[in-house]
């Protein structure tokens, strides 16, 4: 039994024997039909956690010569198709972790050799009589392999940018790290596949777009297997039924990466670890990327900060995502830290319109966390108070609310706070902790107009319509919900509905609040 080349199926068996198992096979019909062909290189990059090393162990099962997968796929999506037994167990796989070469060693330079050495190693282990013309040099015994029995091989690589992640600011070891690469892969007739997955795109460097002949599937372009880069809503919503969980809640949570303009996608790991918990909470900050968060957060890009506090109130924030270098260190521009935020999945992308945005409750929740361990100490502090201005209005409490907003626009420092559309920024942001209690709609028909927010309850706390005025006196507000007729779309809500004005005066500076309890 060998390691590297052919591969035993022990990672997918113990996959699809855990607790929570959901059927992907039908990436393999698209890996079938792109075999040898010039399409036959795709790099998939997602987020850490969205089951690509899965996927990688799937691949590995199903082409692998080294084992008899036939009763793991028998009975799953893929046995349906029509180069399913064909392919099944036919090939030579070899499956490379990048991750694993790299963590016993120190050098870039070294982790080569060292992959190099054990995967020779098992060359010659199974083919015995091959004349060998330099066993230091991996494309040449491969080459040497096909030469003298034609046979070809399928590469499963995992983790392939590992070295772009830890050796960040090394451009030398990178470079040497993607000619490597592209000796090993770039034109070879011994290539009948490659499988190429890690969080980052492909790196280019000039003269080193080495990898140019990939299919590219990210976070920003997931065609055509949109399908495989998370659990779509009808996987999770049978697992919901199954295991009996709120599907709704668990949307919330852990929905919204928007890969078409039909379909979104949840975070895989923490649908899976939700199920087995049996709770909904917060299951990124145990990983290395939320550590790289606050990291983010920080840097001081002119229009960051203010893009930041757009998307925590809910926004879509436009960014030009060309500009990105695939890399963790490369920030010419706020929209190359966005971009890379997307690319970890701590935003969504909507290519349709190019923004960015929060996608979850989830996300949002670590977006708050690392806020508040970062140098934001005035966004801090209105995250903070969001509690306490959410009690006063249930209370009643006008001064005090009217007290908070106040202390919100200060903290957050929105750089044009000229318009009602402003406002409503610094609004959102006070309320961020009614996301936990509230569904909030913005601009809501209702009535004879749209209400500018509307807060429907999750339980049993008081339905709530917000209107915004600028300029204007707080009164107008109150009677505009009523004369509008704003309460008739909550009329399931009508013994317990709060009408709220919140109004801003440009000469004094100063926020008022009006609060009504609708009889």
């Amino acid at each position: 039994m060998a390691i590297y080349l052919n591969p035993a199926n022990n990672e997918y068996i113990e996959t699809k024997n855990g607790q929570i198992f959901v059927d992907k096979s039908l990436l393999i019909d698209y890996t079938n039909k792109i075999m040898k062909t010039p399409q036959k290189y795709i790099c998939i990059s997602r987020p850490r956690r969205f089951g690509k090393s899965t996927d990688a162990n799937m691949l590995v099962a199903y082409y692998s010569k080294g084992c008899d997968s036939l009763e793991l796929f028998d009975n799953l999506k893929i046995s349906e198709t029509e180069l399913y037994q064909k392919h099944l167990n036919q090939h030579n796989v070899i499956h490379l972790n990048m991750q694993s070469f790299l963590s016993k060693t120190k050098s870039v330079e070294k982790m080569i050799e060292l992959l190099i050495r054990l995967l020779v190693r098992e060359i010659k282990m199974a083919y015995l009589n091959l004349d060998l013309f330099d066993e230091t040099d991996l494309s040449l015994t491969l080459d040497d392999v096909y030469v003298q029995t034609n046979q070809s091989f399928i590469f499963i690589i995992d983790e392939w940018d590992c070295i772009f992640r830890e050796y960040e600011e090394d451009r030398s070891a990178q470079e040497k790290y993607l000619d490597f690469l592209r000796d090993l892969l770039k034109d070879k007739p011994y290539v009948s596949l490659c499988y190429m997955t890690g969080i980052l795109p492909i790196k280019k460097y000039g003269t080193h777009s080495a990898l140019n002949m990939f299919k590219e599937v990210s976070m920003l372009n997931p065609t055509p297997l949109e399908d495989f880069m998370g659990f779509t809503e009808k996987e999770v919503q049978d697992l919901c039924q199954k295991y009996n969980m709120d599907y709704n809640i668990m949307k919330e949570w852990y929905d919204g990466y928007q890969m078409t303009e039909e379909l979104s996608v949840y975070n895989h790991r923490s649908v899976v670890f939700s199920l087995i918990d049996r709770k909904y909470e917060n299951y990124w900050s145990v990983t290395e990327t939320y550590e790289a968060l606050q990291i983010y957060i920080d840097m001081n890009f002119d229009g960051l900060k203010d893009d930041v506090v757009k998307l925590l109130a809910g926004e879509y924030v436009y960014l030009n995502v060309n500009k990105f270098q695939n890399d963790m260190t490369t920030f010419k521009s706020k929209d190359d830290v966005l971009t890379l935020l997307i690319h970890l999945g701590y935003l969504g992308y909507n290519s349709l319109n190019q923004t960015c945005y929060i996608p979850n409750k989830e996300v949002t929740s670590s977006f708050t966390a690392s806020i508040e361990d970062s140098s934001w100490n005035e966004t801090t502090k209105a995250l903070l108070n969001s509690q306490a201005l959410l009690e006063a209005t249930w209370n009643k409490d006008e001064e005090a609310v009217a007290k908070y907003i106040e202390e919100a626009h200060l903290d957050t420092s929105i750089l044009t706070y000229n318009n009602e559309n402003a406002l409503s920024y610094t609004i959102s942001i006070a309320y961020m902790n009614a996301r936990n209690y509230y569904t909030i709609v913005r601009e809501m028909p209702s009535g004879k107009g749209f209400a500018d927010m509307v807060f429907i309850p999750k339980g049993d706390k008081p339905a709530m319509i917000i209107e915004l005025k600028w300029e204007q006196d707080v009164e107008t507000s109150i009677s505009q919900i009523k004369e509008k007729k704003y309460p008739k779309g909550l009329e399931n809500y009508k013994d317990n509905l709060l009408i709220i004005g919140i109004a801003y005066d440009m000469q004094t500076k100063k926020h008022t609040c009006k609060i009504e309890e609708l009889v």
